[in-house]
């Protein structure tokens, strides 16, 4: 099983217009000049605060990037007189910048917002810390920049773990994950899944806008999730923890029986944990999900049964004893 790279998206840009529609309301921005600049593009995800800039040093100034004027940069410049202040602003609005971002409820001054509508630059204010500004729109460019990878199959979150289910058309995974969400877990996504890459060791997963969560059932049809199971039933987004490939059952195939190595599956250069499920008449297929995730967490919380065991019958050898198949005693008075 694997994940073809080629798939693997990444956004170039976003433009100001869109920026600003997702985040005015999330983090309370406000325009704050003419609307002028909605076409430019953020091009990186970093963000930038230009105070060596506004002080004359330009070598190495990061103008392609958002803009953040802080409670430092407004003290600045109104230290200035107005001909050094409109000097200093116009040194770096010259320069292609996508937007810029007043924090602490600052107000711009008369020069900034005469030069902005000059240049075509967008001046958005915020009354949240440049701290905290900065913490939010960073975590939305990112997830914006980040790679993504579209996948056929079903994400469920069962007992908090994020398990993705894959494998061939019509296998039987829209089933699972609706068996699954009957017994009280909860569907992320169906049919189409979004992976998105965040930061070191992290893949988050999510449905498109447009399925959400509708599923696809032979047979039936198309069933709404949240409609039929309530609210409970369902979460926009989850970390993938587990990949579980269901496939019918081959004889010829090699499928693990101790669990003492732990099989990984490399998702956009992530090692994720992998099971490969095989199918046959009569395998409840939900119940052995529900207990790969409760094994998971037994592992992420240190405690492995198959080494446990392994050291166990280690220990027995070590003694030489002979009492290694040797049946428990009957409790006292327990003949049944």
């Amino acid at each position: 099983m694997r994940f073809e790279e080629k798939n693997i998206t990444r956004k170039d840009n976003i433009s100001v217009e869109f920026f600003f529609n997702r985040t005015k309301e999330r983090f309370k921005i406000k325009l704050l000049n003419e609307p002028v600049g909605f076409s430019r593009l953020i091009k990186d995800p970093n963000l930038h605060r230009p105070g060596l800039p506004l002080a004359g040093f330009l070598e190495l100034f990061s103008y392609n990037r958002v803009q953040v004027f802080g409670n430092t940069e407004i003290r600045y410049l109104q230290s200035l007189s107005a001909e050094e202040r409109k000097t200093s602003l116009e040194r770096i609005f010259q320069f292609d910048i996508p937007c810029l971002i007043i924090t602490n409820d600052n107000a711009p001054t008369d020069e900034m917002v005469e030069l902005a509508n000059k240049y075509q630059i967008p001046i958005f204010g915020s009354a949240y810390s440049s701290t905290k500004l900065i913490y939010f729109i960073s975590d939305f460019l990112d997830d914006q920049f980040s790679p993504r990878l579209s996948i056929h199959g079903s994400l469920v979150d069962v007992y908090g773990v994020g398990m993705l289910f894959v494998g061939k058309s019509a296998i039987g995974k829209s089933e699972v994950a609706l068996d699954l969400v009957e017994r009280g877990h909860r569907l992320v996504a169906d049919d189409v899944v979004i992976l998105t890459k965040k930061g070191e060791g992290i893949i988050i997963g999510a449905g498109t806008d447009l399925v959400k969560h509708f599923m696809e059932l032979r047979g039936i049809g198309i069933i709404d999730i949240r409609s039929m199971f309530g609210i409970r039933a369902i979460r926009f987004q989850k970390r993938l923890e587990i990949v579980i490939e269901l496939e019918v059952w081959d004889e010829k195939s090699d499928y693990t029986r101790t669990g003492l190595e732990d099989s990984v599956l490399s998702v956009m250069d992530i090692d994720m944990p992998y099971v490969k499920l095989p199918i046959i008449p009569g395998k409840n297929l939900t119940v052995i999900s529900e207990v790969i995730a409760l094994n998971y967490l037994l592992k992420h919380y240190g405690y492995d049964a198959a080494r446990v065991l392994q050291q166990r019958i280690a220990e027995k050898i070590s003694k030489k004893t002979d009492d290694l198949n040797r049946v428990v005693d009957y409790f006292e008075h327990d003949f049944e």
